[in-house]
Protein backbone atom coordinates (compact mmCIF):
# COMPACT_ATOMS: atom_id res chain seq x y z
CA UNK A 1 0.00 0.00 0.00
CA UNK A 2 3.00 2.15 0.55
CA UNK A 3 3.80 2.26 -3.08
CA UNK A 4 0.19 2.60 -4.19
CA UNK A 5 0.19 5.42 -1.69
CA UNK A 6 3.41 7.11 -2.99
CA UNK A 7 2.88 6.62 -6.40
CA UNK A 8 -0.95 8.63 -6.29
CA UNK A 9 0.54 11.14 -4.42
CA UNK A 10 3.22 11.91 -7.29
CA UNK A 11 0.22 11.79 -9.82
CA UNK A 12 -1.40 14.35 -7.90
CA UNK A 13 1.69 16.76 -6.89
CA UNK A 14 2.73 17.32 -10.06
CA UNK A 15 -0.01 18.61 -11.36
CA UNK A 16 -2.15 20.51 -8.56
CA UNK A 17 1.38 22.72 -8.21
CA UNK A 18 1.15 23.15 -12.24
CA UNK A 19 -2.47 24.17 -11.92
CA UNK A 20 -1.73 26.75 -9.21
CA UNK A 21 0.34 28.45 -10.77
CA UNK A 22 -1.17 28.63 -14.07
CA UNK A 23 -4.82 29.57 -12.28
CA UNK A 24 -2.96 32.20 -10.13
CA UNK A 25 -1.36 34.14 -12.91
CA UNK A 26 -4.79 33.74 -14.98
CA UNK A 27 -6.14 35.27 -11.92
CA UNK A 28 -3.59 37.74 -11.56
CA UNK A 29 -3.06 39.13 -15.37
CA UNK A 30 -5.53 41.81 -14.99
CA UNK A 31 -3.81 43.01 -11.25
CA UNK A 32 -0.55 42.41 -13.46
CA UNK A 33 -2.16 45.04 -16.34
CA UNK A 34 -3.13 47.48 -13.19
CA UNK A 35 0.76 47.71 -11.68
CA UNK A 36 1.69 48.25 -15.25
CA UNK A 37 -0.54 51.43 -15.19
CA UNK A 38 0.59 52.28 -11.59
CA UNK A 39 4.46 52.06 -12.62
CA UNK A 40 4.27 53.53 -16.41
CA UNK A 41 1.25 56.12 -16.03
CA UNK A 42 1.30 57.00 -12.63
CA UNK A 43 4.79 56.62 -11.40
CA UNK A 44 4.21 54.67 -8.42
CA UNK A 45 7.42 53.39 -6.73
CA UNK A 46 8.04 49.36 -7.98
CA UNK A 47 8.73 48.65 -4.28
CA UNK A 48 5.42 49.82 -3.46
CA UNK A 49 3.55 48.16 -6.20
CA UNK A 50 5.65 44.79 -5.78
CA UNK A 51 4.21 45.21 -2.08
CA UNK A 52 0.60 45.74 -3.47
CA UNK A 53 0.56 43.16 -5.60
CA UNK A 54 1.89 40.07 -3.31
CA UNK A 55 -0.50 41.26 -0.60
CA UNK A 56 -3.37 40.60 -3.08
CA UNK A 57 -1.85 36.92 -3.30
CA UNK A 58 -3.78 35.41 -0.54
CA UNK A 59 -6.88 36.72 -1.92
CA UNK A 60 -5.91 34.84 -5.10
CA UNK A 61 -5.28 31.65 -3.65
CA UNK A 62 -8.09 31.55 -1.82
CA UNK A 63 -9.81 30.57 -5.24
CA UNK A 64 -6.58 28.58 -7.03
CA UNK A 65 -5.93 26.44 -3.95
CA UNK A 66 -9.41 24.01 -4.78
CA UNK A 67 -9.14 24.70 -8.64
CA UNK A 68 -5.94 23.30 -8.17
CA UNK A 69 -6.83 20.48 -5.98
CA UNK A 70 -9.67 19.27 -8.29
CA UNK A 71 -7.68 19.58 -11.68
CA UNK A 72 -4.97 17.01 -9.98
CA UNK A 73 -7.71 15.10 -8.99
CA UNK A 74 -9.00 14.92 -12.49
CA UNK A 75 -5.85 14.40 -14.09
CA UNK A 76 -4.24 12.05 -11.70
CA UNK A 77 -7.28 9.45 -11.64
CA UNK A 78 -8.17 10.27 -15.18
CA UNK A 79 -4.38 9.24 -16.28
CA UNK A 80 -4.62 6.18 -14.29
CA UNK A 81 -8.43 4.99 -15.39
CA UNK A 82 -7.76 6.08 -19.22
CA UNK A 83 -4.18 3.64 -18.52
CA UNK A 84 -6.58 1.19 -16.53
CA UNK A 85 -4.60 1.29 -13.79
CA UNK A 86 -7.69 1.52 -11.48
CA UNK A 87 -9.15 -1.60 -13.16
CA UNK A 88 -5.56 -3.38 -12.69
CA UNK A 89 -5.53 -2.22 -8.74
CA UNK A 90 -8.93 -3.19 -7.96
CA UNK A 91 -8.56 -6.74 -9.96
CA UNK A 92 -5.70 -7.10 -7.54
CA UNK A 93 -7.84 -6.44 -4.45
CA UNK A 94 -7.38 -2.99 -3.73
CA UNK A 95 -10.65 -1.33 -3.47
CA UNK A 96 -11.55 2.46 -4.58
CA UNK A 97 -11.82 3.30 -0.77
CA UNK A 98 -8.35 2.28 -0.01
CA UNK A 99 -7.13 3.42 -3.78
CA UNK A 100 -8.43 7.08 -2.83
CA UNK A 101 -7.86 7.32 0.95
CA UNK A 102 -4.07 8.91 0.47
CA UNK A 103 -5.46 11.81 -1.30
CA UNK A 104 -8.57 12.01 0.77
CA UNK A 105 -6.46 12.74 3.37
CA UNK A 106 -4.22 15.41 1.70
CA UNK A 107 -7.21 16.95 0.72
CA UNK A 108 -8.70 17.54 4.47
CA UNK A 109 -4.86 18.34 5.18
CA UNK A 110 -4.74 21.03 2.80
CA UNK A 111 -8.44 22.24 3.90
CA UNK A 112 -7.21 22.53 7.40
CA UNK A 113 -4.35 24.69 5.95
CA UNK A 114 -6.44 27.00 4.24
CA UNK A 115 -8.74 27.71 7.42
CA UNK A 116 -5.90 29.82 9.18
CA UNK A 117 -5.30 31.02 4.99
CA UNK A 118 -8.66 32.41 4.94
CA UNK A 119 -9.39 33.41 8.62
CA UNK A 120 -5.86 35.07 9.55
CA UNK A 121 -3.78 35.66 6.45
CA UNK A 122 -6.10 36.55 3.82
CA UNK A 123 -8.02 39.34 5.87
CA UNK A 124 -4.37 41.26 7.43
CA UNK A 125 -3.12 41.09 4.13
CA UNK A 126 -6.05 43.08 2.54
CA UNK A 127 -6.22 45.31 5.61
CA UNK A 128 -2.83 46.15 5.05
CA UNK A 129 -3.14 46.68 1.23
CA UNK A 130 -5.84 48.86 1.91
CA UNK A 131 -3.47 51.26 3.93
CA UNK A 132 -0.72 50.62 0.95
CA UNK A 133 -2.50 51.93 -1.23
CA UNK A 134 -3.40 55.08 1.13
CA UNK A 135 0.37 55.56 1.51
CA UNK A 136 0.70 55.12 -2.17
CA UNK A 137 -2.33 57.63 -2.45
CA UNK A 138 -0.99 60.53 -0.54
CA UNK A 139 2.79 60.60 -2.55
CA UNK A 140 1.41 59.94 -5.92
CA UNK A 141 -2.07 60.90 -5.53
CA UNK A 142 -2.66 59.96 -9.13
CA UNK A 143 -2.71 56.49 -7.93
CA UNK A 144 -6.21 57.38 -6.70
CA UNK A 145 -7.78 58.84 -9.83
CA UNK A 146 -9.23 56.36 -12.48
CA UNK A 147 -10.88 57.79 -15.28
CA UNK A 148 -14.45 57.04 -15.60
CA UNK A 149 -14.90 56.51 -11.75
CA UNK A 150 -16.12 58.64 -9.05
CA UNK A 151 -13.31 59.06 -6.55
CA UNK A 152 -14.76 59.44 -2.58
CA UNK A 153 -10.97 59.58 -1.06
CA UNK A 154 -10.63 63.20 -1.19
CA UNK A 155 -11.67 64.65 1.99
CA UNK A 156 -15.58 66.48 1.34
CA UNK A 157 -14.55 66.02 -2.14
CA UNK A 158 -16.06 63.75 -4.80
CA UNK A 159 -14.12 64.13 -8.04
CA UNK A 160 -15.07 62.75 -11.42
CA UNK A 161 -12.33 62.48 -14.66
CA UNK A 162 -13.12 61.54 -18.10
CA UNK A 163 -9.23 60.49 -19.49
CA UNK A 164 -6.03 61.05 -17.48
CA UNK A 165 -2.49 60.94 -19.02
CA UNK A 166 0.25 61.02 -16.34
CA UNK A 167 -0.75 64.00 -14.53
CA UNK A 168 -3.00 66.03 -16.91
CA UNK A 169 -6.66 65.58 -16.36
CA UNK A 170 -9.51 66.48 -19.51
CA UNK A 171 -13.39 66.69 -18.56
CA UNK A 172 -12.70 67.05 -15.14
CA UNK A 173 -16.05 67.26 -12.90
CA UNK A 174 -15.47 68.09 -9.28
CA UNK A 175 -18.97 67.96 -6.31
CA UNK A 176 -18.76 69.33 -3.15
CA UNK A 177 -22.06 67.83 -1.17
CA UNK A 178 -22.91 69.81 2.08
CA UNK A 179 -25.22 69.00 4.36
CA UNK A 180 -28.63 71.04 4.23
CA UNK A 181 -26.97 73.21 1.13
CA UNK A 182 -27.00 72.55 -2.56
CA UNK A 183 -24.01 70.60 -3.48
CA UNK A 184 -20.75 72.92 -5.33
CA UNK A 185 -19.68 71.81 -8.47
CA UNK A 186 -16.26 72.71 -10.26
CA UNK A 187 -16.18 71.88 -14.10
CA UNK A 188 -13.42 71.98 -15.94
CA UNK A 189 -11.91 71.32 -19.31
CA UNK A 190 -8.30 70.79 -18.27
CA UNK A 191 -6.16 70.60 -15.37
CA UNK A 192 -3.12 69.55 -13.73
CA UNK A 193 -2.00 67.72 -10.49
CA UNK A 194 0.53 68.87 -8.39
CA UNK A 195 1.70 66.93 -5.24
CA UNK A 196 2.73 68.33 -1.97
CA UNK A 197 3.47 65.16 0.20
CA UNK A 198 5.42 66.62 3.22
CA UNK A 199 1.57 68.43 3.51
CA UNK A 200 -0.58 65.32 2.79
CA UNK A 201 -2.02 67.80 0.21
CA UNK A 202 -2.69 68.84 -3.74
CA UNK A 203 -3.05 71.16 -5.83
CA UNK A 204 -5.34 71.16 -8.72
CA UNK A 205 -4.27 72.94 -11.15
CA UNK A 206 -7.75 73.88 -13.19
CA UNK A 207 -8.51 75.60 -16.67
CA UNK A 208 -11.25 76.97 -18.61
CA UNK A 209 -14.35 76.01 -16.26
CA UNK A 210 -16.54 77.16 -13.88
CA UNK A 211 -16.94 77.10 -10.52
CA UNK A 212 -19.75 77.54 -8.10
CA UNK A 213 -18.90 80.50 -5.32
CA UNK A 214 -20.92 81.47 -2.08
CA UNK A 215 -22.89 84.35 -2.24
CA UNK A 216 -21.21 86.95 0.63
CA UNK A 217 -24.49 87.80 1.85
CA UNK A 218 -26.31 84.60 1.74
CA UNK A 219 -23.55 81.46 1.78
CA UNK A 220 -26.71 79.20 0.88
CA UNK A 221 -26.75 80.12 -2.26
CA UNK A 222 -24.26 80.05 -5.01
CA UNK A 223 -23.05 82.44 -8.37
CA UNK A 224 -21.20 81.00 -11.38
CA UNK A 225 -17.72 81.80 -11.38
CA UNK A 226 -16.27 81.38 -15.00
CA UNK A 227 -12.15 81.31 -15.17
CA UNK A 228 -9.42 80.39 -17.44
CA UNK A 229 -7.17 79.16 -14.20
CA UNK A 230 -8.58 77.95 -10.62
CA UNK A 231 -6.22 76.64 -7.81
CA UNK A 232 -7.72 74.30 -5.14
CA UNK A 233 -5.94 72.33 -2.49
CA UNK A 234 -6.97 68.84 -1.37
CA UNK A 235 -6.34 68.11 2.27
CA UNK A 236 -5.25 64.23 2.10
CA UNK A 237 -4.94 64.02 6.08
CA UNK A 238 -7.87 63.00 7.15
CA UNK A 239 -8.85 60.95 4.58
CA UNK A 240 -5.59 58.69 4.52
CA UNK A 241 -4.48 58.66 8.34
CA UNK A 242 -4.37 54.73 9.08
CA UNK A 243 -6.39 55.11 12.54
CA UNK A 244 -8.89 56.12 10.42
CA UNK A 245 -9.40 52.83 8.09
CA UNK A 246 -11.78 50.61 9.66
CA UNK A 247 -11.65 47.16 8.34
CA UNK A 248 -14.39 45.81 6.35
CA UNK A 249 -15.94 42.30 6.85
CA UNK A 250 -13.55 40.28 4.93
CA UNK A 251 -10.78 41.59 6.57
CA UNK A 252 -11.08 40.61 10.04
CA UNK A 253 -10.62 37.23 11.36
CA UNK A 254 -13.40 35.04 12.84
CA UNK A 255 -12.47 35.87 16.14
CA UNK A 256 -13.26 39.82 14.98
CA UNK A 257 -16.01 38.66 13.28
CA UNK A 258 -18.25 37.04 16.25
CA UNK A 259 -16.63 40.00 18.73
CA UNK A 260 -18.70 42.40 16.13
CA UNK A 261 -21.58 40.38 16.08
CA UNK A 262 -22.45 40.42 19.54
CA UNK A 263 -21.84 44.24 19.59
CA UNK A 264 -24.27 44.40 16.55
CA UNK A 265 -27.08 41.61 18.55
CA UNK A 266 -26.62 44.05 21.59
CA UNK A 267 -27.81 47.01 19.64
CA UNK A 268 -30.45 45.12 17.99
CA UNK A 269 -29.02 45.14 14.39
CA UNK A 270 -28.83 42.60 11.67
CA UNK A 271 -25.54 41.02 11.56
CA UNK A 272 -26.43 38.76 8.80
CA UNK A 273 -23.04 39.73 6.26
CA UNK A 274 -21.60 39.33 9.29
CA UNK A 275 -22.40 35.59 9.92
CA UNK A 276 -22.37 35.46 6.05
CA UNK A 277 -18.30 36.22 5.75
CA UNK A 278 -17.81 33.70 8.94
CA UNK A 279 -19.32 30.82 7.19
CA UNK A 280 -17.88 32.00 3.69
CA UNK A 281 -14.39 31.43 5.12
CA UNK A 282 -14.73 27.80 6.63
CA UNK A 283 -16.91 26.82 3.59
CA UNK A 284 -14.41 27.94 0.94
CA UNK A 285 -11.32 26.57 3.07
CA UNK A 286 -13.31 22.99 2.82
CA UNK A 287 -13.98 22.91 -0.43
CA UNK A 288 -11.06 21.52 -1.42
CA UNK A 289 -12.17 18.15 0.24
CA UNK A 290 -15.65 18.42 -1.24
CA UNK A 291 -13.68 18.85 -4.62
CA UNK A 292 -11.69 15.45 -4.16
CA UNK A 293 -14.44 13.83 -3.22
CA UNK A 294 -16.61 14.64 -6.37
CA UNK A 295 -13.27 14.55 -8.44
CA UNK A 296 -12.52 11.03 -7.86
CA UNK A 297 -15.34 9.49 -9.56
CA UNK A 298 -15.87 11.80 -12.18
CA UNK A 299 -12.40 10.92 -13.42
CA UNK A 300 -12.97 7.24 -13.32
CA UNK A 301 -16.21 7.26 -14.84
CA UNK A 302 -14.69 9.48 -17.56
CA UNK A 303 -11.23 8.15 -18.32
CA UNK A 304 -10.15 11.66 -20.00
CA UNK A 305 -6.12 11.94 -19.77
CA UNK A 306 -6.38 15.01 -22.04
CA UNK A 307 -5.67 17.94 -19.63
CA UNK A 308 -7.60 20.64 -21.73
CA UNK A 309 -10.82 18.27 -20.95
CA UNK A 310 -10.06 18.03 -17.50
CA UNK A 311 -9.63 21.32 -17.05
CA UNK A 312 -12.97 22.10 -18.82
CA UNK A 313 -14.47 19.98 -16.35
CA UNK A 314 -12.46 21.67 -13.43
CA UNK A 315 -13.85 25.61 -14.38
CA UNK A 316 -17.21 23.89 -14.99
CA UNK A 317 -17.39 22.07 -11.55
CA UNK A 318 -16.10 25.39 -9.98
CA UNK A 319 -18.69 27.43 -11.61
CA UNK A 320 -21.48 25.01 -10.72
CA UNK A 321 -19.79 25.19 -6.55
CA UNK A 322 -19.55 29.15 -6.67
CA UNK A 323 -22.77 29.71 -8.53
CA UNK A 324 -24.64 27.69 -5.77
CA UNK A 325 -23.27 29.15 -3.00
CA UNK A 326 -24.06 32.60 -4.60
CA UNK A 327 -27.74 31.41 -4.74
CA UNK A 328 -27.75 30.22 -1.16
CA UNK A 329 -26.03 33.71 -0.20
CA UNK A 330 -28.51 35.65 -1.71
CA UNK A 331 -31.03 32.97 0.07
CA UNK A 332 -29.83 34.23 3.26
CA UNK A 333 -30.13 37.80 2.42
CA UNK A 334 -34.01 37.85 1.63
CA UNK A 335 -34.22 36.09 4.84
CA UNK A 336 -35.47 32.32 3.41
CA UNK A 337 -32.78 30.03 4.77
CA UNK A 338 -29.91 30.63 7.61
CA UNK A 339 -26.48 31.94 7.31
CA UNK A 340 -24.93 28.69 7.50
CA UNK A 341 -27.60 26.57 5.31
CA UNK A 342 -27.15 29.43 2.48
CA UNK A 343 -23.19 29.64 2.53
CA UNK A 344 -22.61 26.09 2.71
CA UNK A 345 -25.42 24.83 0.01
CA UNK A 346 -22.63 24.32 -2.29
CA UNK A 347 -20.51 22.13 -0.03
CA UNK A 348 -23.48 20.21 1.14
CA UNK A 349 -24.43 19.45 -2.49
CA UNK A 350 -21.49 18.77 -3.96
CA UNK A 351 -20.57 16.46 -0.77
CA UNK A 352 -24.24 14.46 -1.16
CA UNK A 353 -23.30 13.93 -5.03
CA UNK A 354 -19.54 13.01 -4.41
CA UNK A 355 -20.67 10.22 -1.95
CA UNK A 356 -23.45 8.81 -4.03
CA UNK A 357 -20.98 9.03 -7.07
CA UNK A 358 -18.13 7.10 -5.12
CA UNK A 359 -20.14 4.88 -3.67
CA UNK A 360 -21.82 3.49 -6.74
CA UNK A 361 -18.28 3.44 -8.73
CA UNK A 362 -16.79 1.53 -5.86
CA UNK A 363 -19.63 -0.91 -5.81
CA UNK A 364 -19.17 -1.64 -9.78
Amino acid sequence: MRIIRNYLLREFVGPFFLSLFVSTMILATGHIIQVADLIINKGVSVFYVMQLFFLLMPWLLTFTIPISVLSATLLAFGRMASDNEIIALRASGVSLYEIAAPLLIVSLIISLFCVPLNDKILPKSGFNARKLIKEIGIKNPLALLEPGIFVKGFEDYIIFVYSINKNKLRNIRIYQPQEGRPTRTIVAEEGEVIAIPEKNMIKLKLKNGSADESLPQDPEKFYKLVFETYYMTLNLKGALQHKNIEKKAREMSIVELRREIKKLERDKINATPLYIEVHNKLALAFSSFVFVLIGIPIAVRTHRREKSINFGFTMLLFLIYWGIMLGGIACVIRNIMPPWAGVWMGNIILFSIGVFLFLKVARQ
